[in-house]
């Protein structure tokens, strides 16, 4: 099972339409098909810029794909949830070991409760995180987008961008954050938490993780 095929599961794609919508009813940020592809394709950088294997690049991919598959069951709990979707759908398309990694990137993804133990969950980890972008805001009236901060400070990200750096073993992130809409303190206050565990992401993968906000380097 390759990734283009999972794209074209019928399965796959019903239950991250499903995510989406469900997401969509609660005023969240988007979690559909554009951000999983995106977060795929952030995945795929990462693992060839770190010279990861084909395999773990592959693995990593996927994991990126359906890491939020989850969240029409649950938002509190979608990365476990998310995790045991993926194996019944595709348990029997992966060896043991493969299934067992991607599993495992799935459920870390958004809870600091375990220590990492393969690159793969790092790098989701990453790839998530580093997902701010004005286009993830889904609510139309700018009264709704401005009471509330998460959609607040994804609307005034004009541009990010993830970027490695091997001969420094840097991980950095580059927005540019319209601070007439928000001050950047906004960002820190919903995004400290994400922004630390990119930190042991990166370290994990032996890097260090950087974050720049409009051309100031703050961590």
């Amino acid at each position: 099972m390759n990734i283009s095929q999972i794209k074209k599961n019928q399965i796959f794609l019903e239950f991250i339409k499903q995510a989406e919508n469900s997401l969509s009813v609660l005023g969240y940020t988007e979690h559909g098909l554009k951000h999983a592809s995106l977060v795929s394709e952030r995945c795929g950088m990462l693992a060839r810029e770190i010279d990861l294997s084909d395999n773990e690049r592959e693995l990593s991919e996927i994991a990126g794909l359906c890491h939020d598959i989850g969240n029409f069951l649950s938002r509190t709990n979608h990365h476990y949830f998310g995790a045991l979707l993926f194996s019944q759908i595709f348990g029997n398309d992966f060896e043991p070991k493969d299934l067992a990694v991607i599993m495992q990137a799935i459920s870390n993804h958004d809870k600091d409760e375990m220590k990492f133990a393969n690159p793969v969950s790092a790098i989701l980890v990453l790839a998530d995180k580093s997902d701010v972008r004005r286009s993830r805001v889904l609510l139309k009236e700018m009264s709704k987008i401005k009471a509330d901060i998460h959609n607040r400070v994804n609307f005034a990200t004009a541009f990010s961008k993830l970027a490695v750096n091997k001969k420094n073993k840097t991980i950095t992130l580059n927005l540019k954050i319209d601070t007439k809409f928000v001050p950047i303190m906004e960002y820190f206050e919903i995004f400290t938490e994400r922004m630390a565990y990119c930190r042991k992401a990166a370290e994990y993968l032996g890097y260090k993780f950087c974050l720049v906000i409009n051309s100031f380097k703050l961590l």
